[in-house]
């Protein structure tokens, strides 16, 4: 089978075996094989749009009132050490280490009032708007599924849903599992768990950037097959299922070597180095994410750091801030100059907020009460501040918004009625694709 690998010990043979070609399509999809995705894709013949979403978690929960909603009126052991700052929107405030997102608030909805989270630590609610629990059978898909499922690919040799996060120590952090929906809606995952299950031939992610290299090992893997035969008796969707592996146009998008300098510059680099049992900082995600959007994938998720942050938060926030910062505001910049932003929603989130109380180790803990959400693009009437918290930012104080109503507004987006639109699961019982009837958010569309 194909594998991209990162850094490993393990050891992977030089040649691929034809018994292993002949898997060719497994990668890492919790065991889907490619060619029957292509006959589902075939099958549901679905047209295809624009329209895309960028879904940017936050694993462990990022500190509310230490980004978007601080409290200067709170008392010491509440508020902290940050300042707000004025952004380009008056009357809109946030830290003042998040100076780029500042300067485009126009281009933002920041949502301080998020409630009904659950105070575990896991990507569940974000990836599904559902809580975790009374799954039905095979499981609640995630959103990039049910676009998958629903709108299909733009493109015969690209995904519809693709993840670039990298597994996570913490399990539950983790995203990409199968569902009702079935494999063949599972995401591809480059960089992800499923480095394990797909090689080009001995490629590091950390060469994925030199198109030289890559095209090489194409090369290779290509004349290996065809001395072999192997490609004698593929059918169509086996054929195709190569083409999607190694063909120029996913090949192009996860090539950054062509990117100005100048660009990969303004979104940063951050770190290689996992952070705590979560993600690193790795700001080239962000541009990884524009490439693959503008190449016709629908639906792009990964996970930035690690924001469970129980001491030294302050410390701990004045490194992640300002990387986050830059990479976030880089994204929506460069979609926006690429004519790219109002077709695609960006949305940035965490499972739950952090305690209103500084504890005595500097840090904040687990706090599911209230959270935030930035978002922008998608057509989105955005320059905007939703809802409120109390004078300590401990609970919402006004327009509470829900996990369901976000979601009916990410398929709003992209053209979907979620309260009249139904998924089967394995029983073949329909689904709404949002709980409780929730409505697209009224201040947004």
């Amino acid at each position: 089978m194909f594998t991209i690998h990162g850094n490993s010990s393990s050891r992977f043979c030089d040649r691929l075996p034809r018994r292993n070609f002949l898997k060719v399509g497994a990668l890492g999809f919790g065991g889907l094989s490619m060619p029957q995705l292509l006959r589902a894709e075939a099958e549901n013949k679905i047209g295809s749009s624009n329209k895309s979403v960028i879904m940017i978690y936050l694993p462990g929960g990022p500190p509310h009132q230490d980004m978007f909603d601080l409290k200067m009126d709170a008392p010491v052991e509440i508020r902290g050490e940050f300042r707000p700052i004025a952004t380009n929107v008056a009357g809109i405030q946030i830290c003042e280490h998040l100076p780029h997102l500042a300067k485009m608030a126009d281009k933002l909805a920041i949502i301080r009032s998020m409630v009904g989270a659950k105070d575990r630590h896991e990507s569940f609610q974000c990836m599904t708007g559902r809580l975790n629990e009374r799954n039905p059978p095979g499981g609640w898909p995630e959103f990039g599924s049910v676009i998958s499922k629903l709108k299909g690919t733009t493109h015969p040799t690209l995904a519809s849903y693709v993840n670039l996060s990298p597994k996570m120590k913490h399990t539950p952090y983790n995203f990409g599992r199968s569902s009702f929906l079935g494999f063949g809606h599972t995401p591809f995952m480059p960089i992800g768990s499923v480095k394990e299950d797909m090689v080009l031939n001995g490629i590091t992610t950390d060469r994925l950037a030199d198109r030289k290299t890559l095209l090489a090992s194409i090369d290779r893997f290509r004349r290996d097959v065809d001395s072999n035969g192997v490609m004698e008796g593929f059918d169509s969707f086996q054929a195709r299922a190569f083409d999607i592996l190694t063909s120029s146009r996913m090949l192009d998008a996860l090539d950054l070597s062509s990117e100005d300098p100048k660009l990969r510059a303004r979104y940063g680099k951050g770190t290689e180095k996992e952070q705590g049992d979560a993600a690193p900082r790795l700001n080239e995600q962000f541009l990884l994410a524009r490439r693959l959007i503008e190449a016709g994938v629908r639906v792009v998720t990964l996970s930035y750091s690690f924001w469970d942050w129980h001491g030294n938060n302050f410390k701990i926030a004045k490194e992640n801030l300002p990387d986050f910062d830059q990479a976030l505001s880089a994204l929506i910049e460069d979609l926006d100059q690429r004519g790219l932003l109002d077709d695609t929603t960006v949305i940035a989130w965490g499972e739950f907020g952090r305690t209103p109380k500084i504890n005595k180790d500097g840090g904040r803990d687990h706090w599911p009460n209230v959270s935030c959400a930035l978002l922008a693009g998608g057509g989105m009437k955005t320059g905007k501040v939703i809802g409120a918290t109390d004078r300590l930012g401990g609970e919402a104080a006004s327009r509470p918004v829900t996990f369901p109503e976000v979601f009916a507004t990410l398929y709003h987006n992209l053209g979907i009625n979620a309260l009249t639109t139904t998924v089967s699961d394995m029983t073949g019982r329909p689904h709404y694709l949002v709980d409780d009837n929730f409505q697209p958010m009224r201040e947004l569309v």
